[in-house]
């Protein structure tokens, strides 16, 4: 079995990885996704162009996309599919988050909680 992956893309989100990393050129490595204090529900996605590698930093590759882990977002990312969407309003990156206890009516922000790894253990998910 390979090593549990923090994370996941769908096909949409690495195609626009790759192509946000390719017009960028240069130093681009990947995208950070990481997560911060803010918004009416208490936290924030932050995604980020990735131009060097941080200490204890983890990724997540999908056909030569790839995504950091910010190291103190990892346990509110656990189990997470990132996706790409297109809509009439909006387009950009979202997170299917297990962690998830409920969102703002925008859509911006989420109140997340750390996941337990004892559980996820127990269920032999890590």
């Amino acid at each position: 079995m390979g090593r549990f992956s923090i994370m996941t893309m769908t096909d949409a989100a690495a195609d626009r990885v790759r192509e946000i990393v390719g017009a960028k050129g240069g130093d681009a490595l990947g995208l950070r996704v990481g997560v911060k204090k803010g918004g009416c529900a208490g936290m924030e996605y932050t995604v980020e162009l990735a131009t060097e590698t941080k200490p204890r930093e983890d990724s997540v590759e999908r056909d030569g996309a790839r995504v950091f882990i910010a190291p103190e977002a990892v346990l509110f990312l656990l189990g997470t599919e990132m996706d790409y969407e297109v809509t009439q309003l909006r387009a950009g990156f979202t997170f299917k988050n297990p962690n998830q206890t409920s969102a703002c009516g925008c859509g911006e922000s989420v109140e997340l909680k750390p996941a337990d790894l004892k559980a996820m253990a127990q269920a032999g998910a890590v």
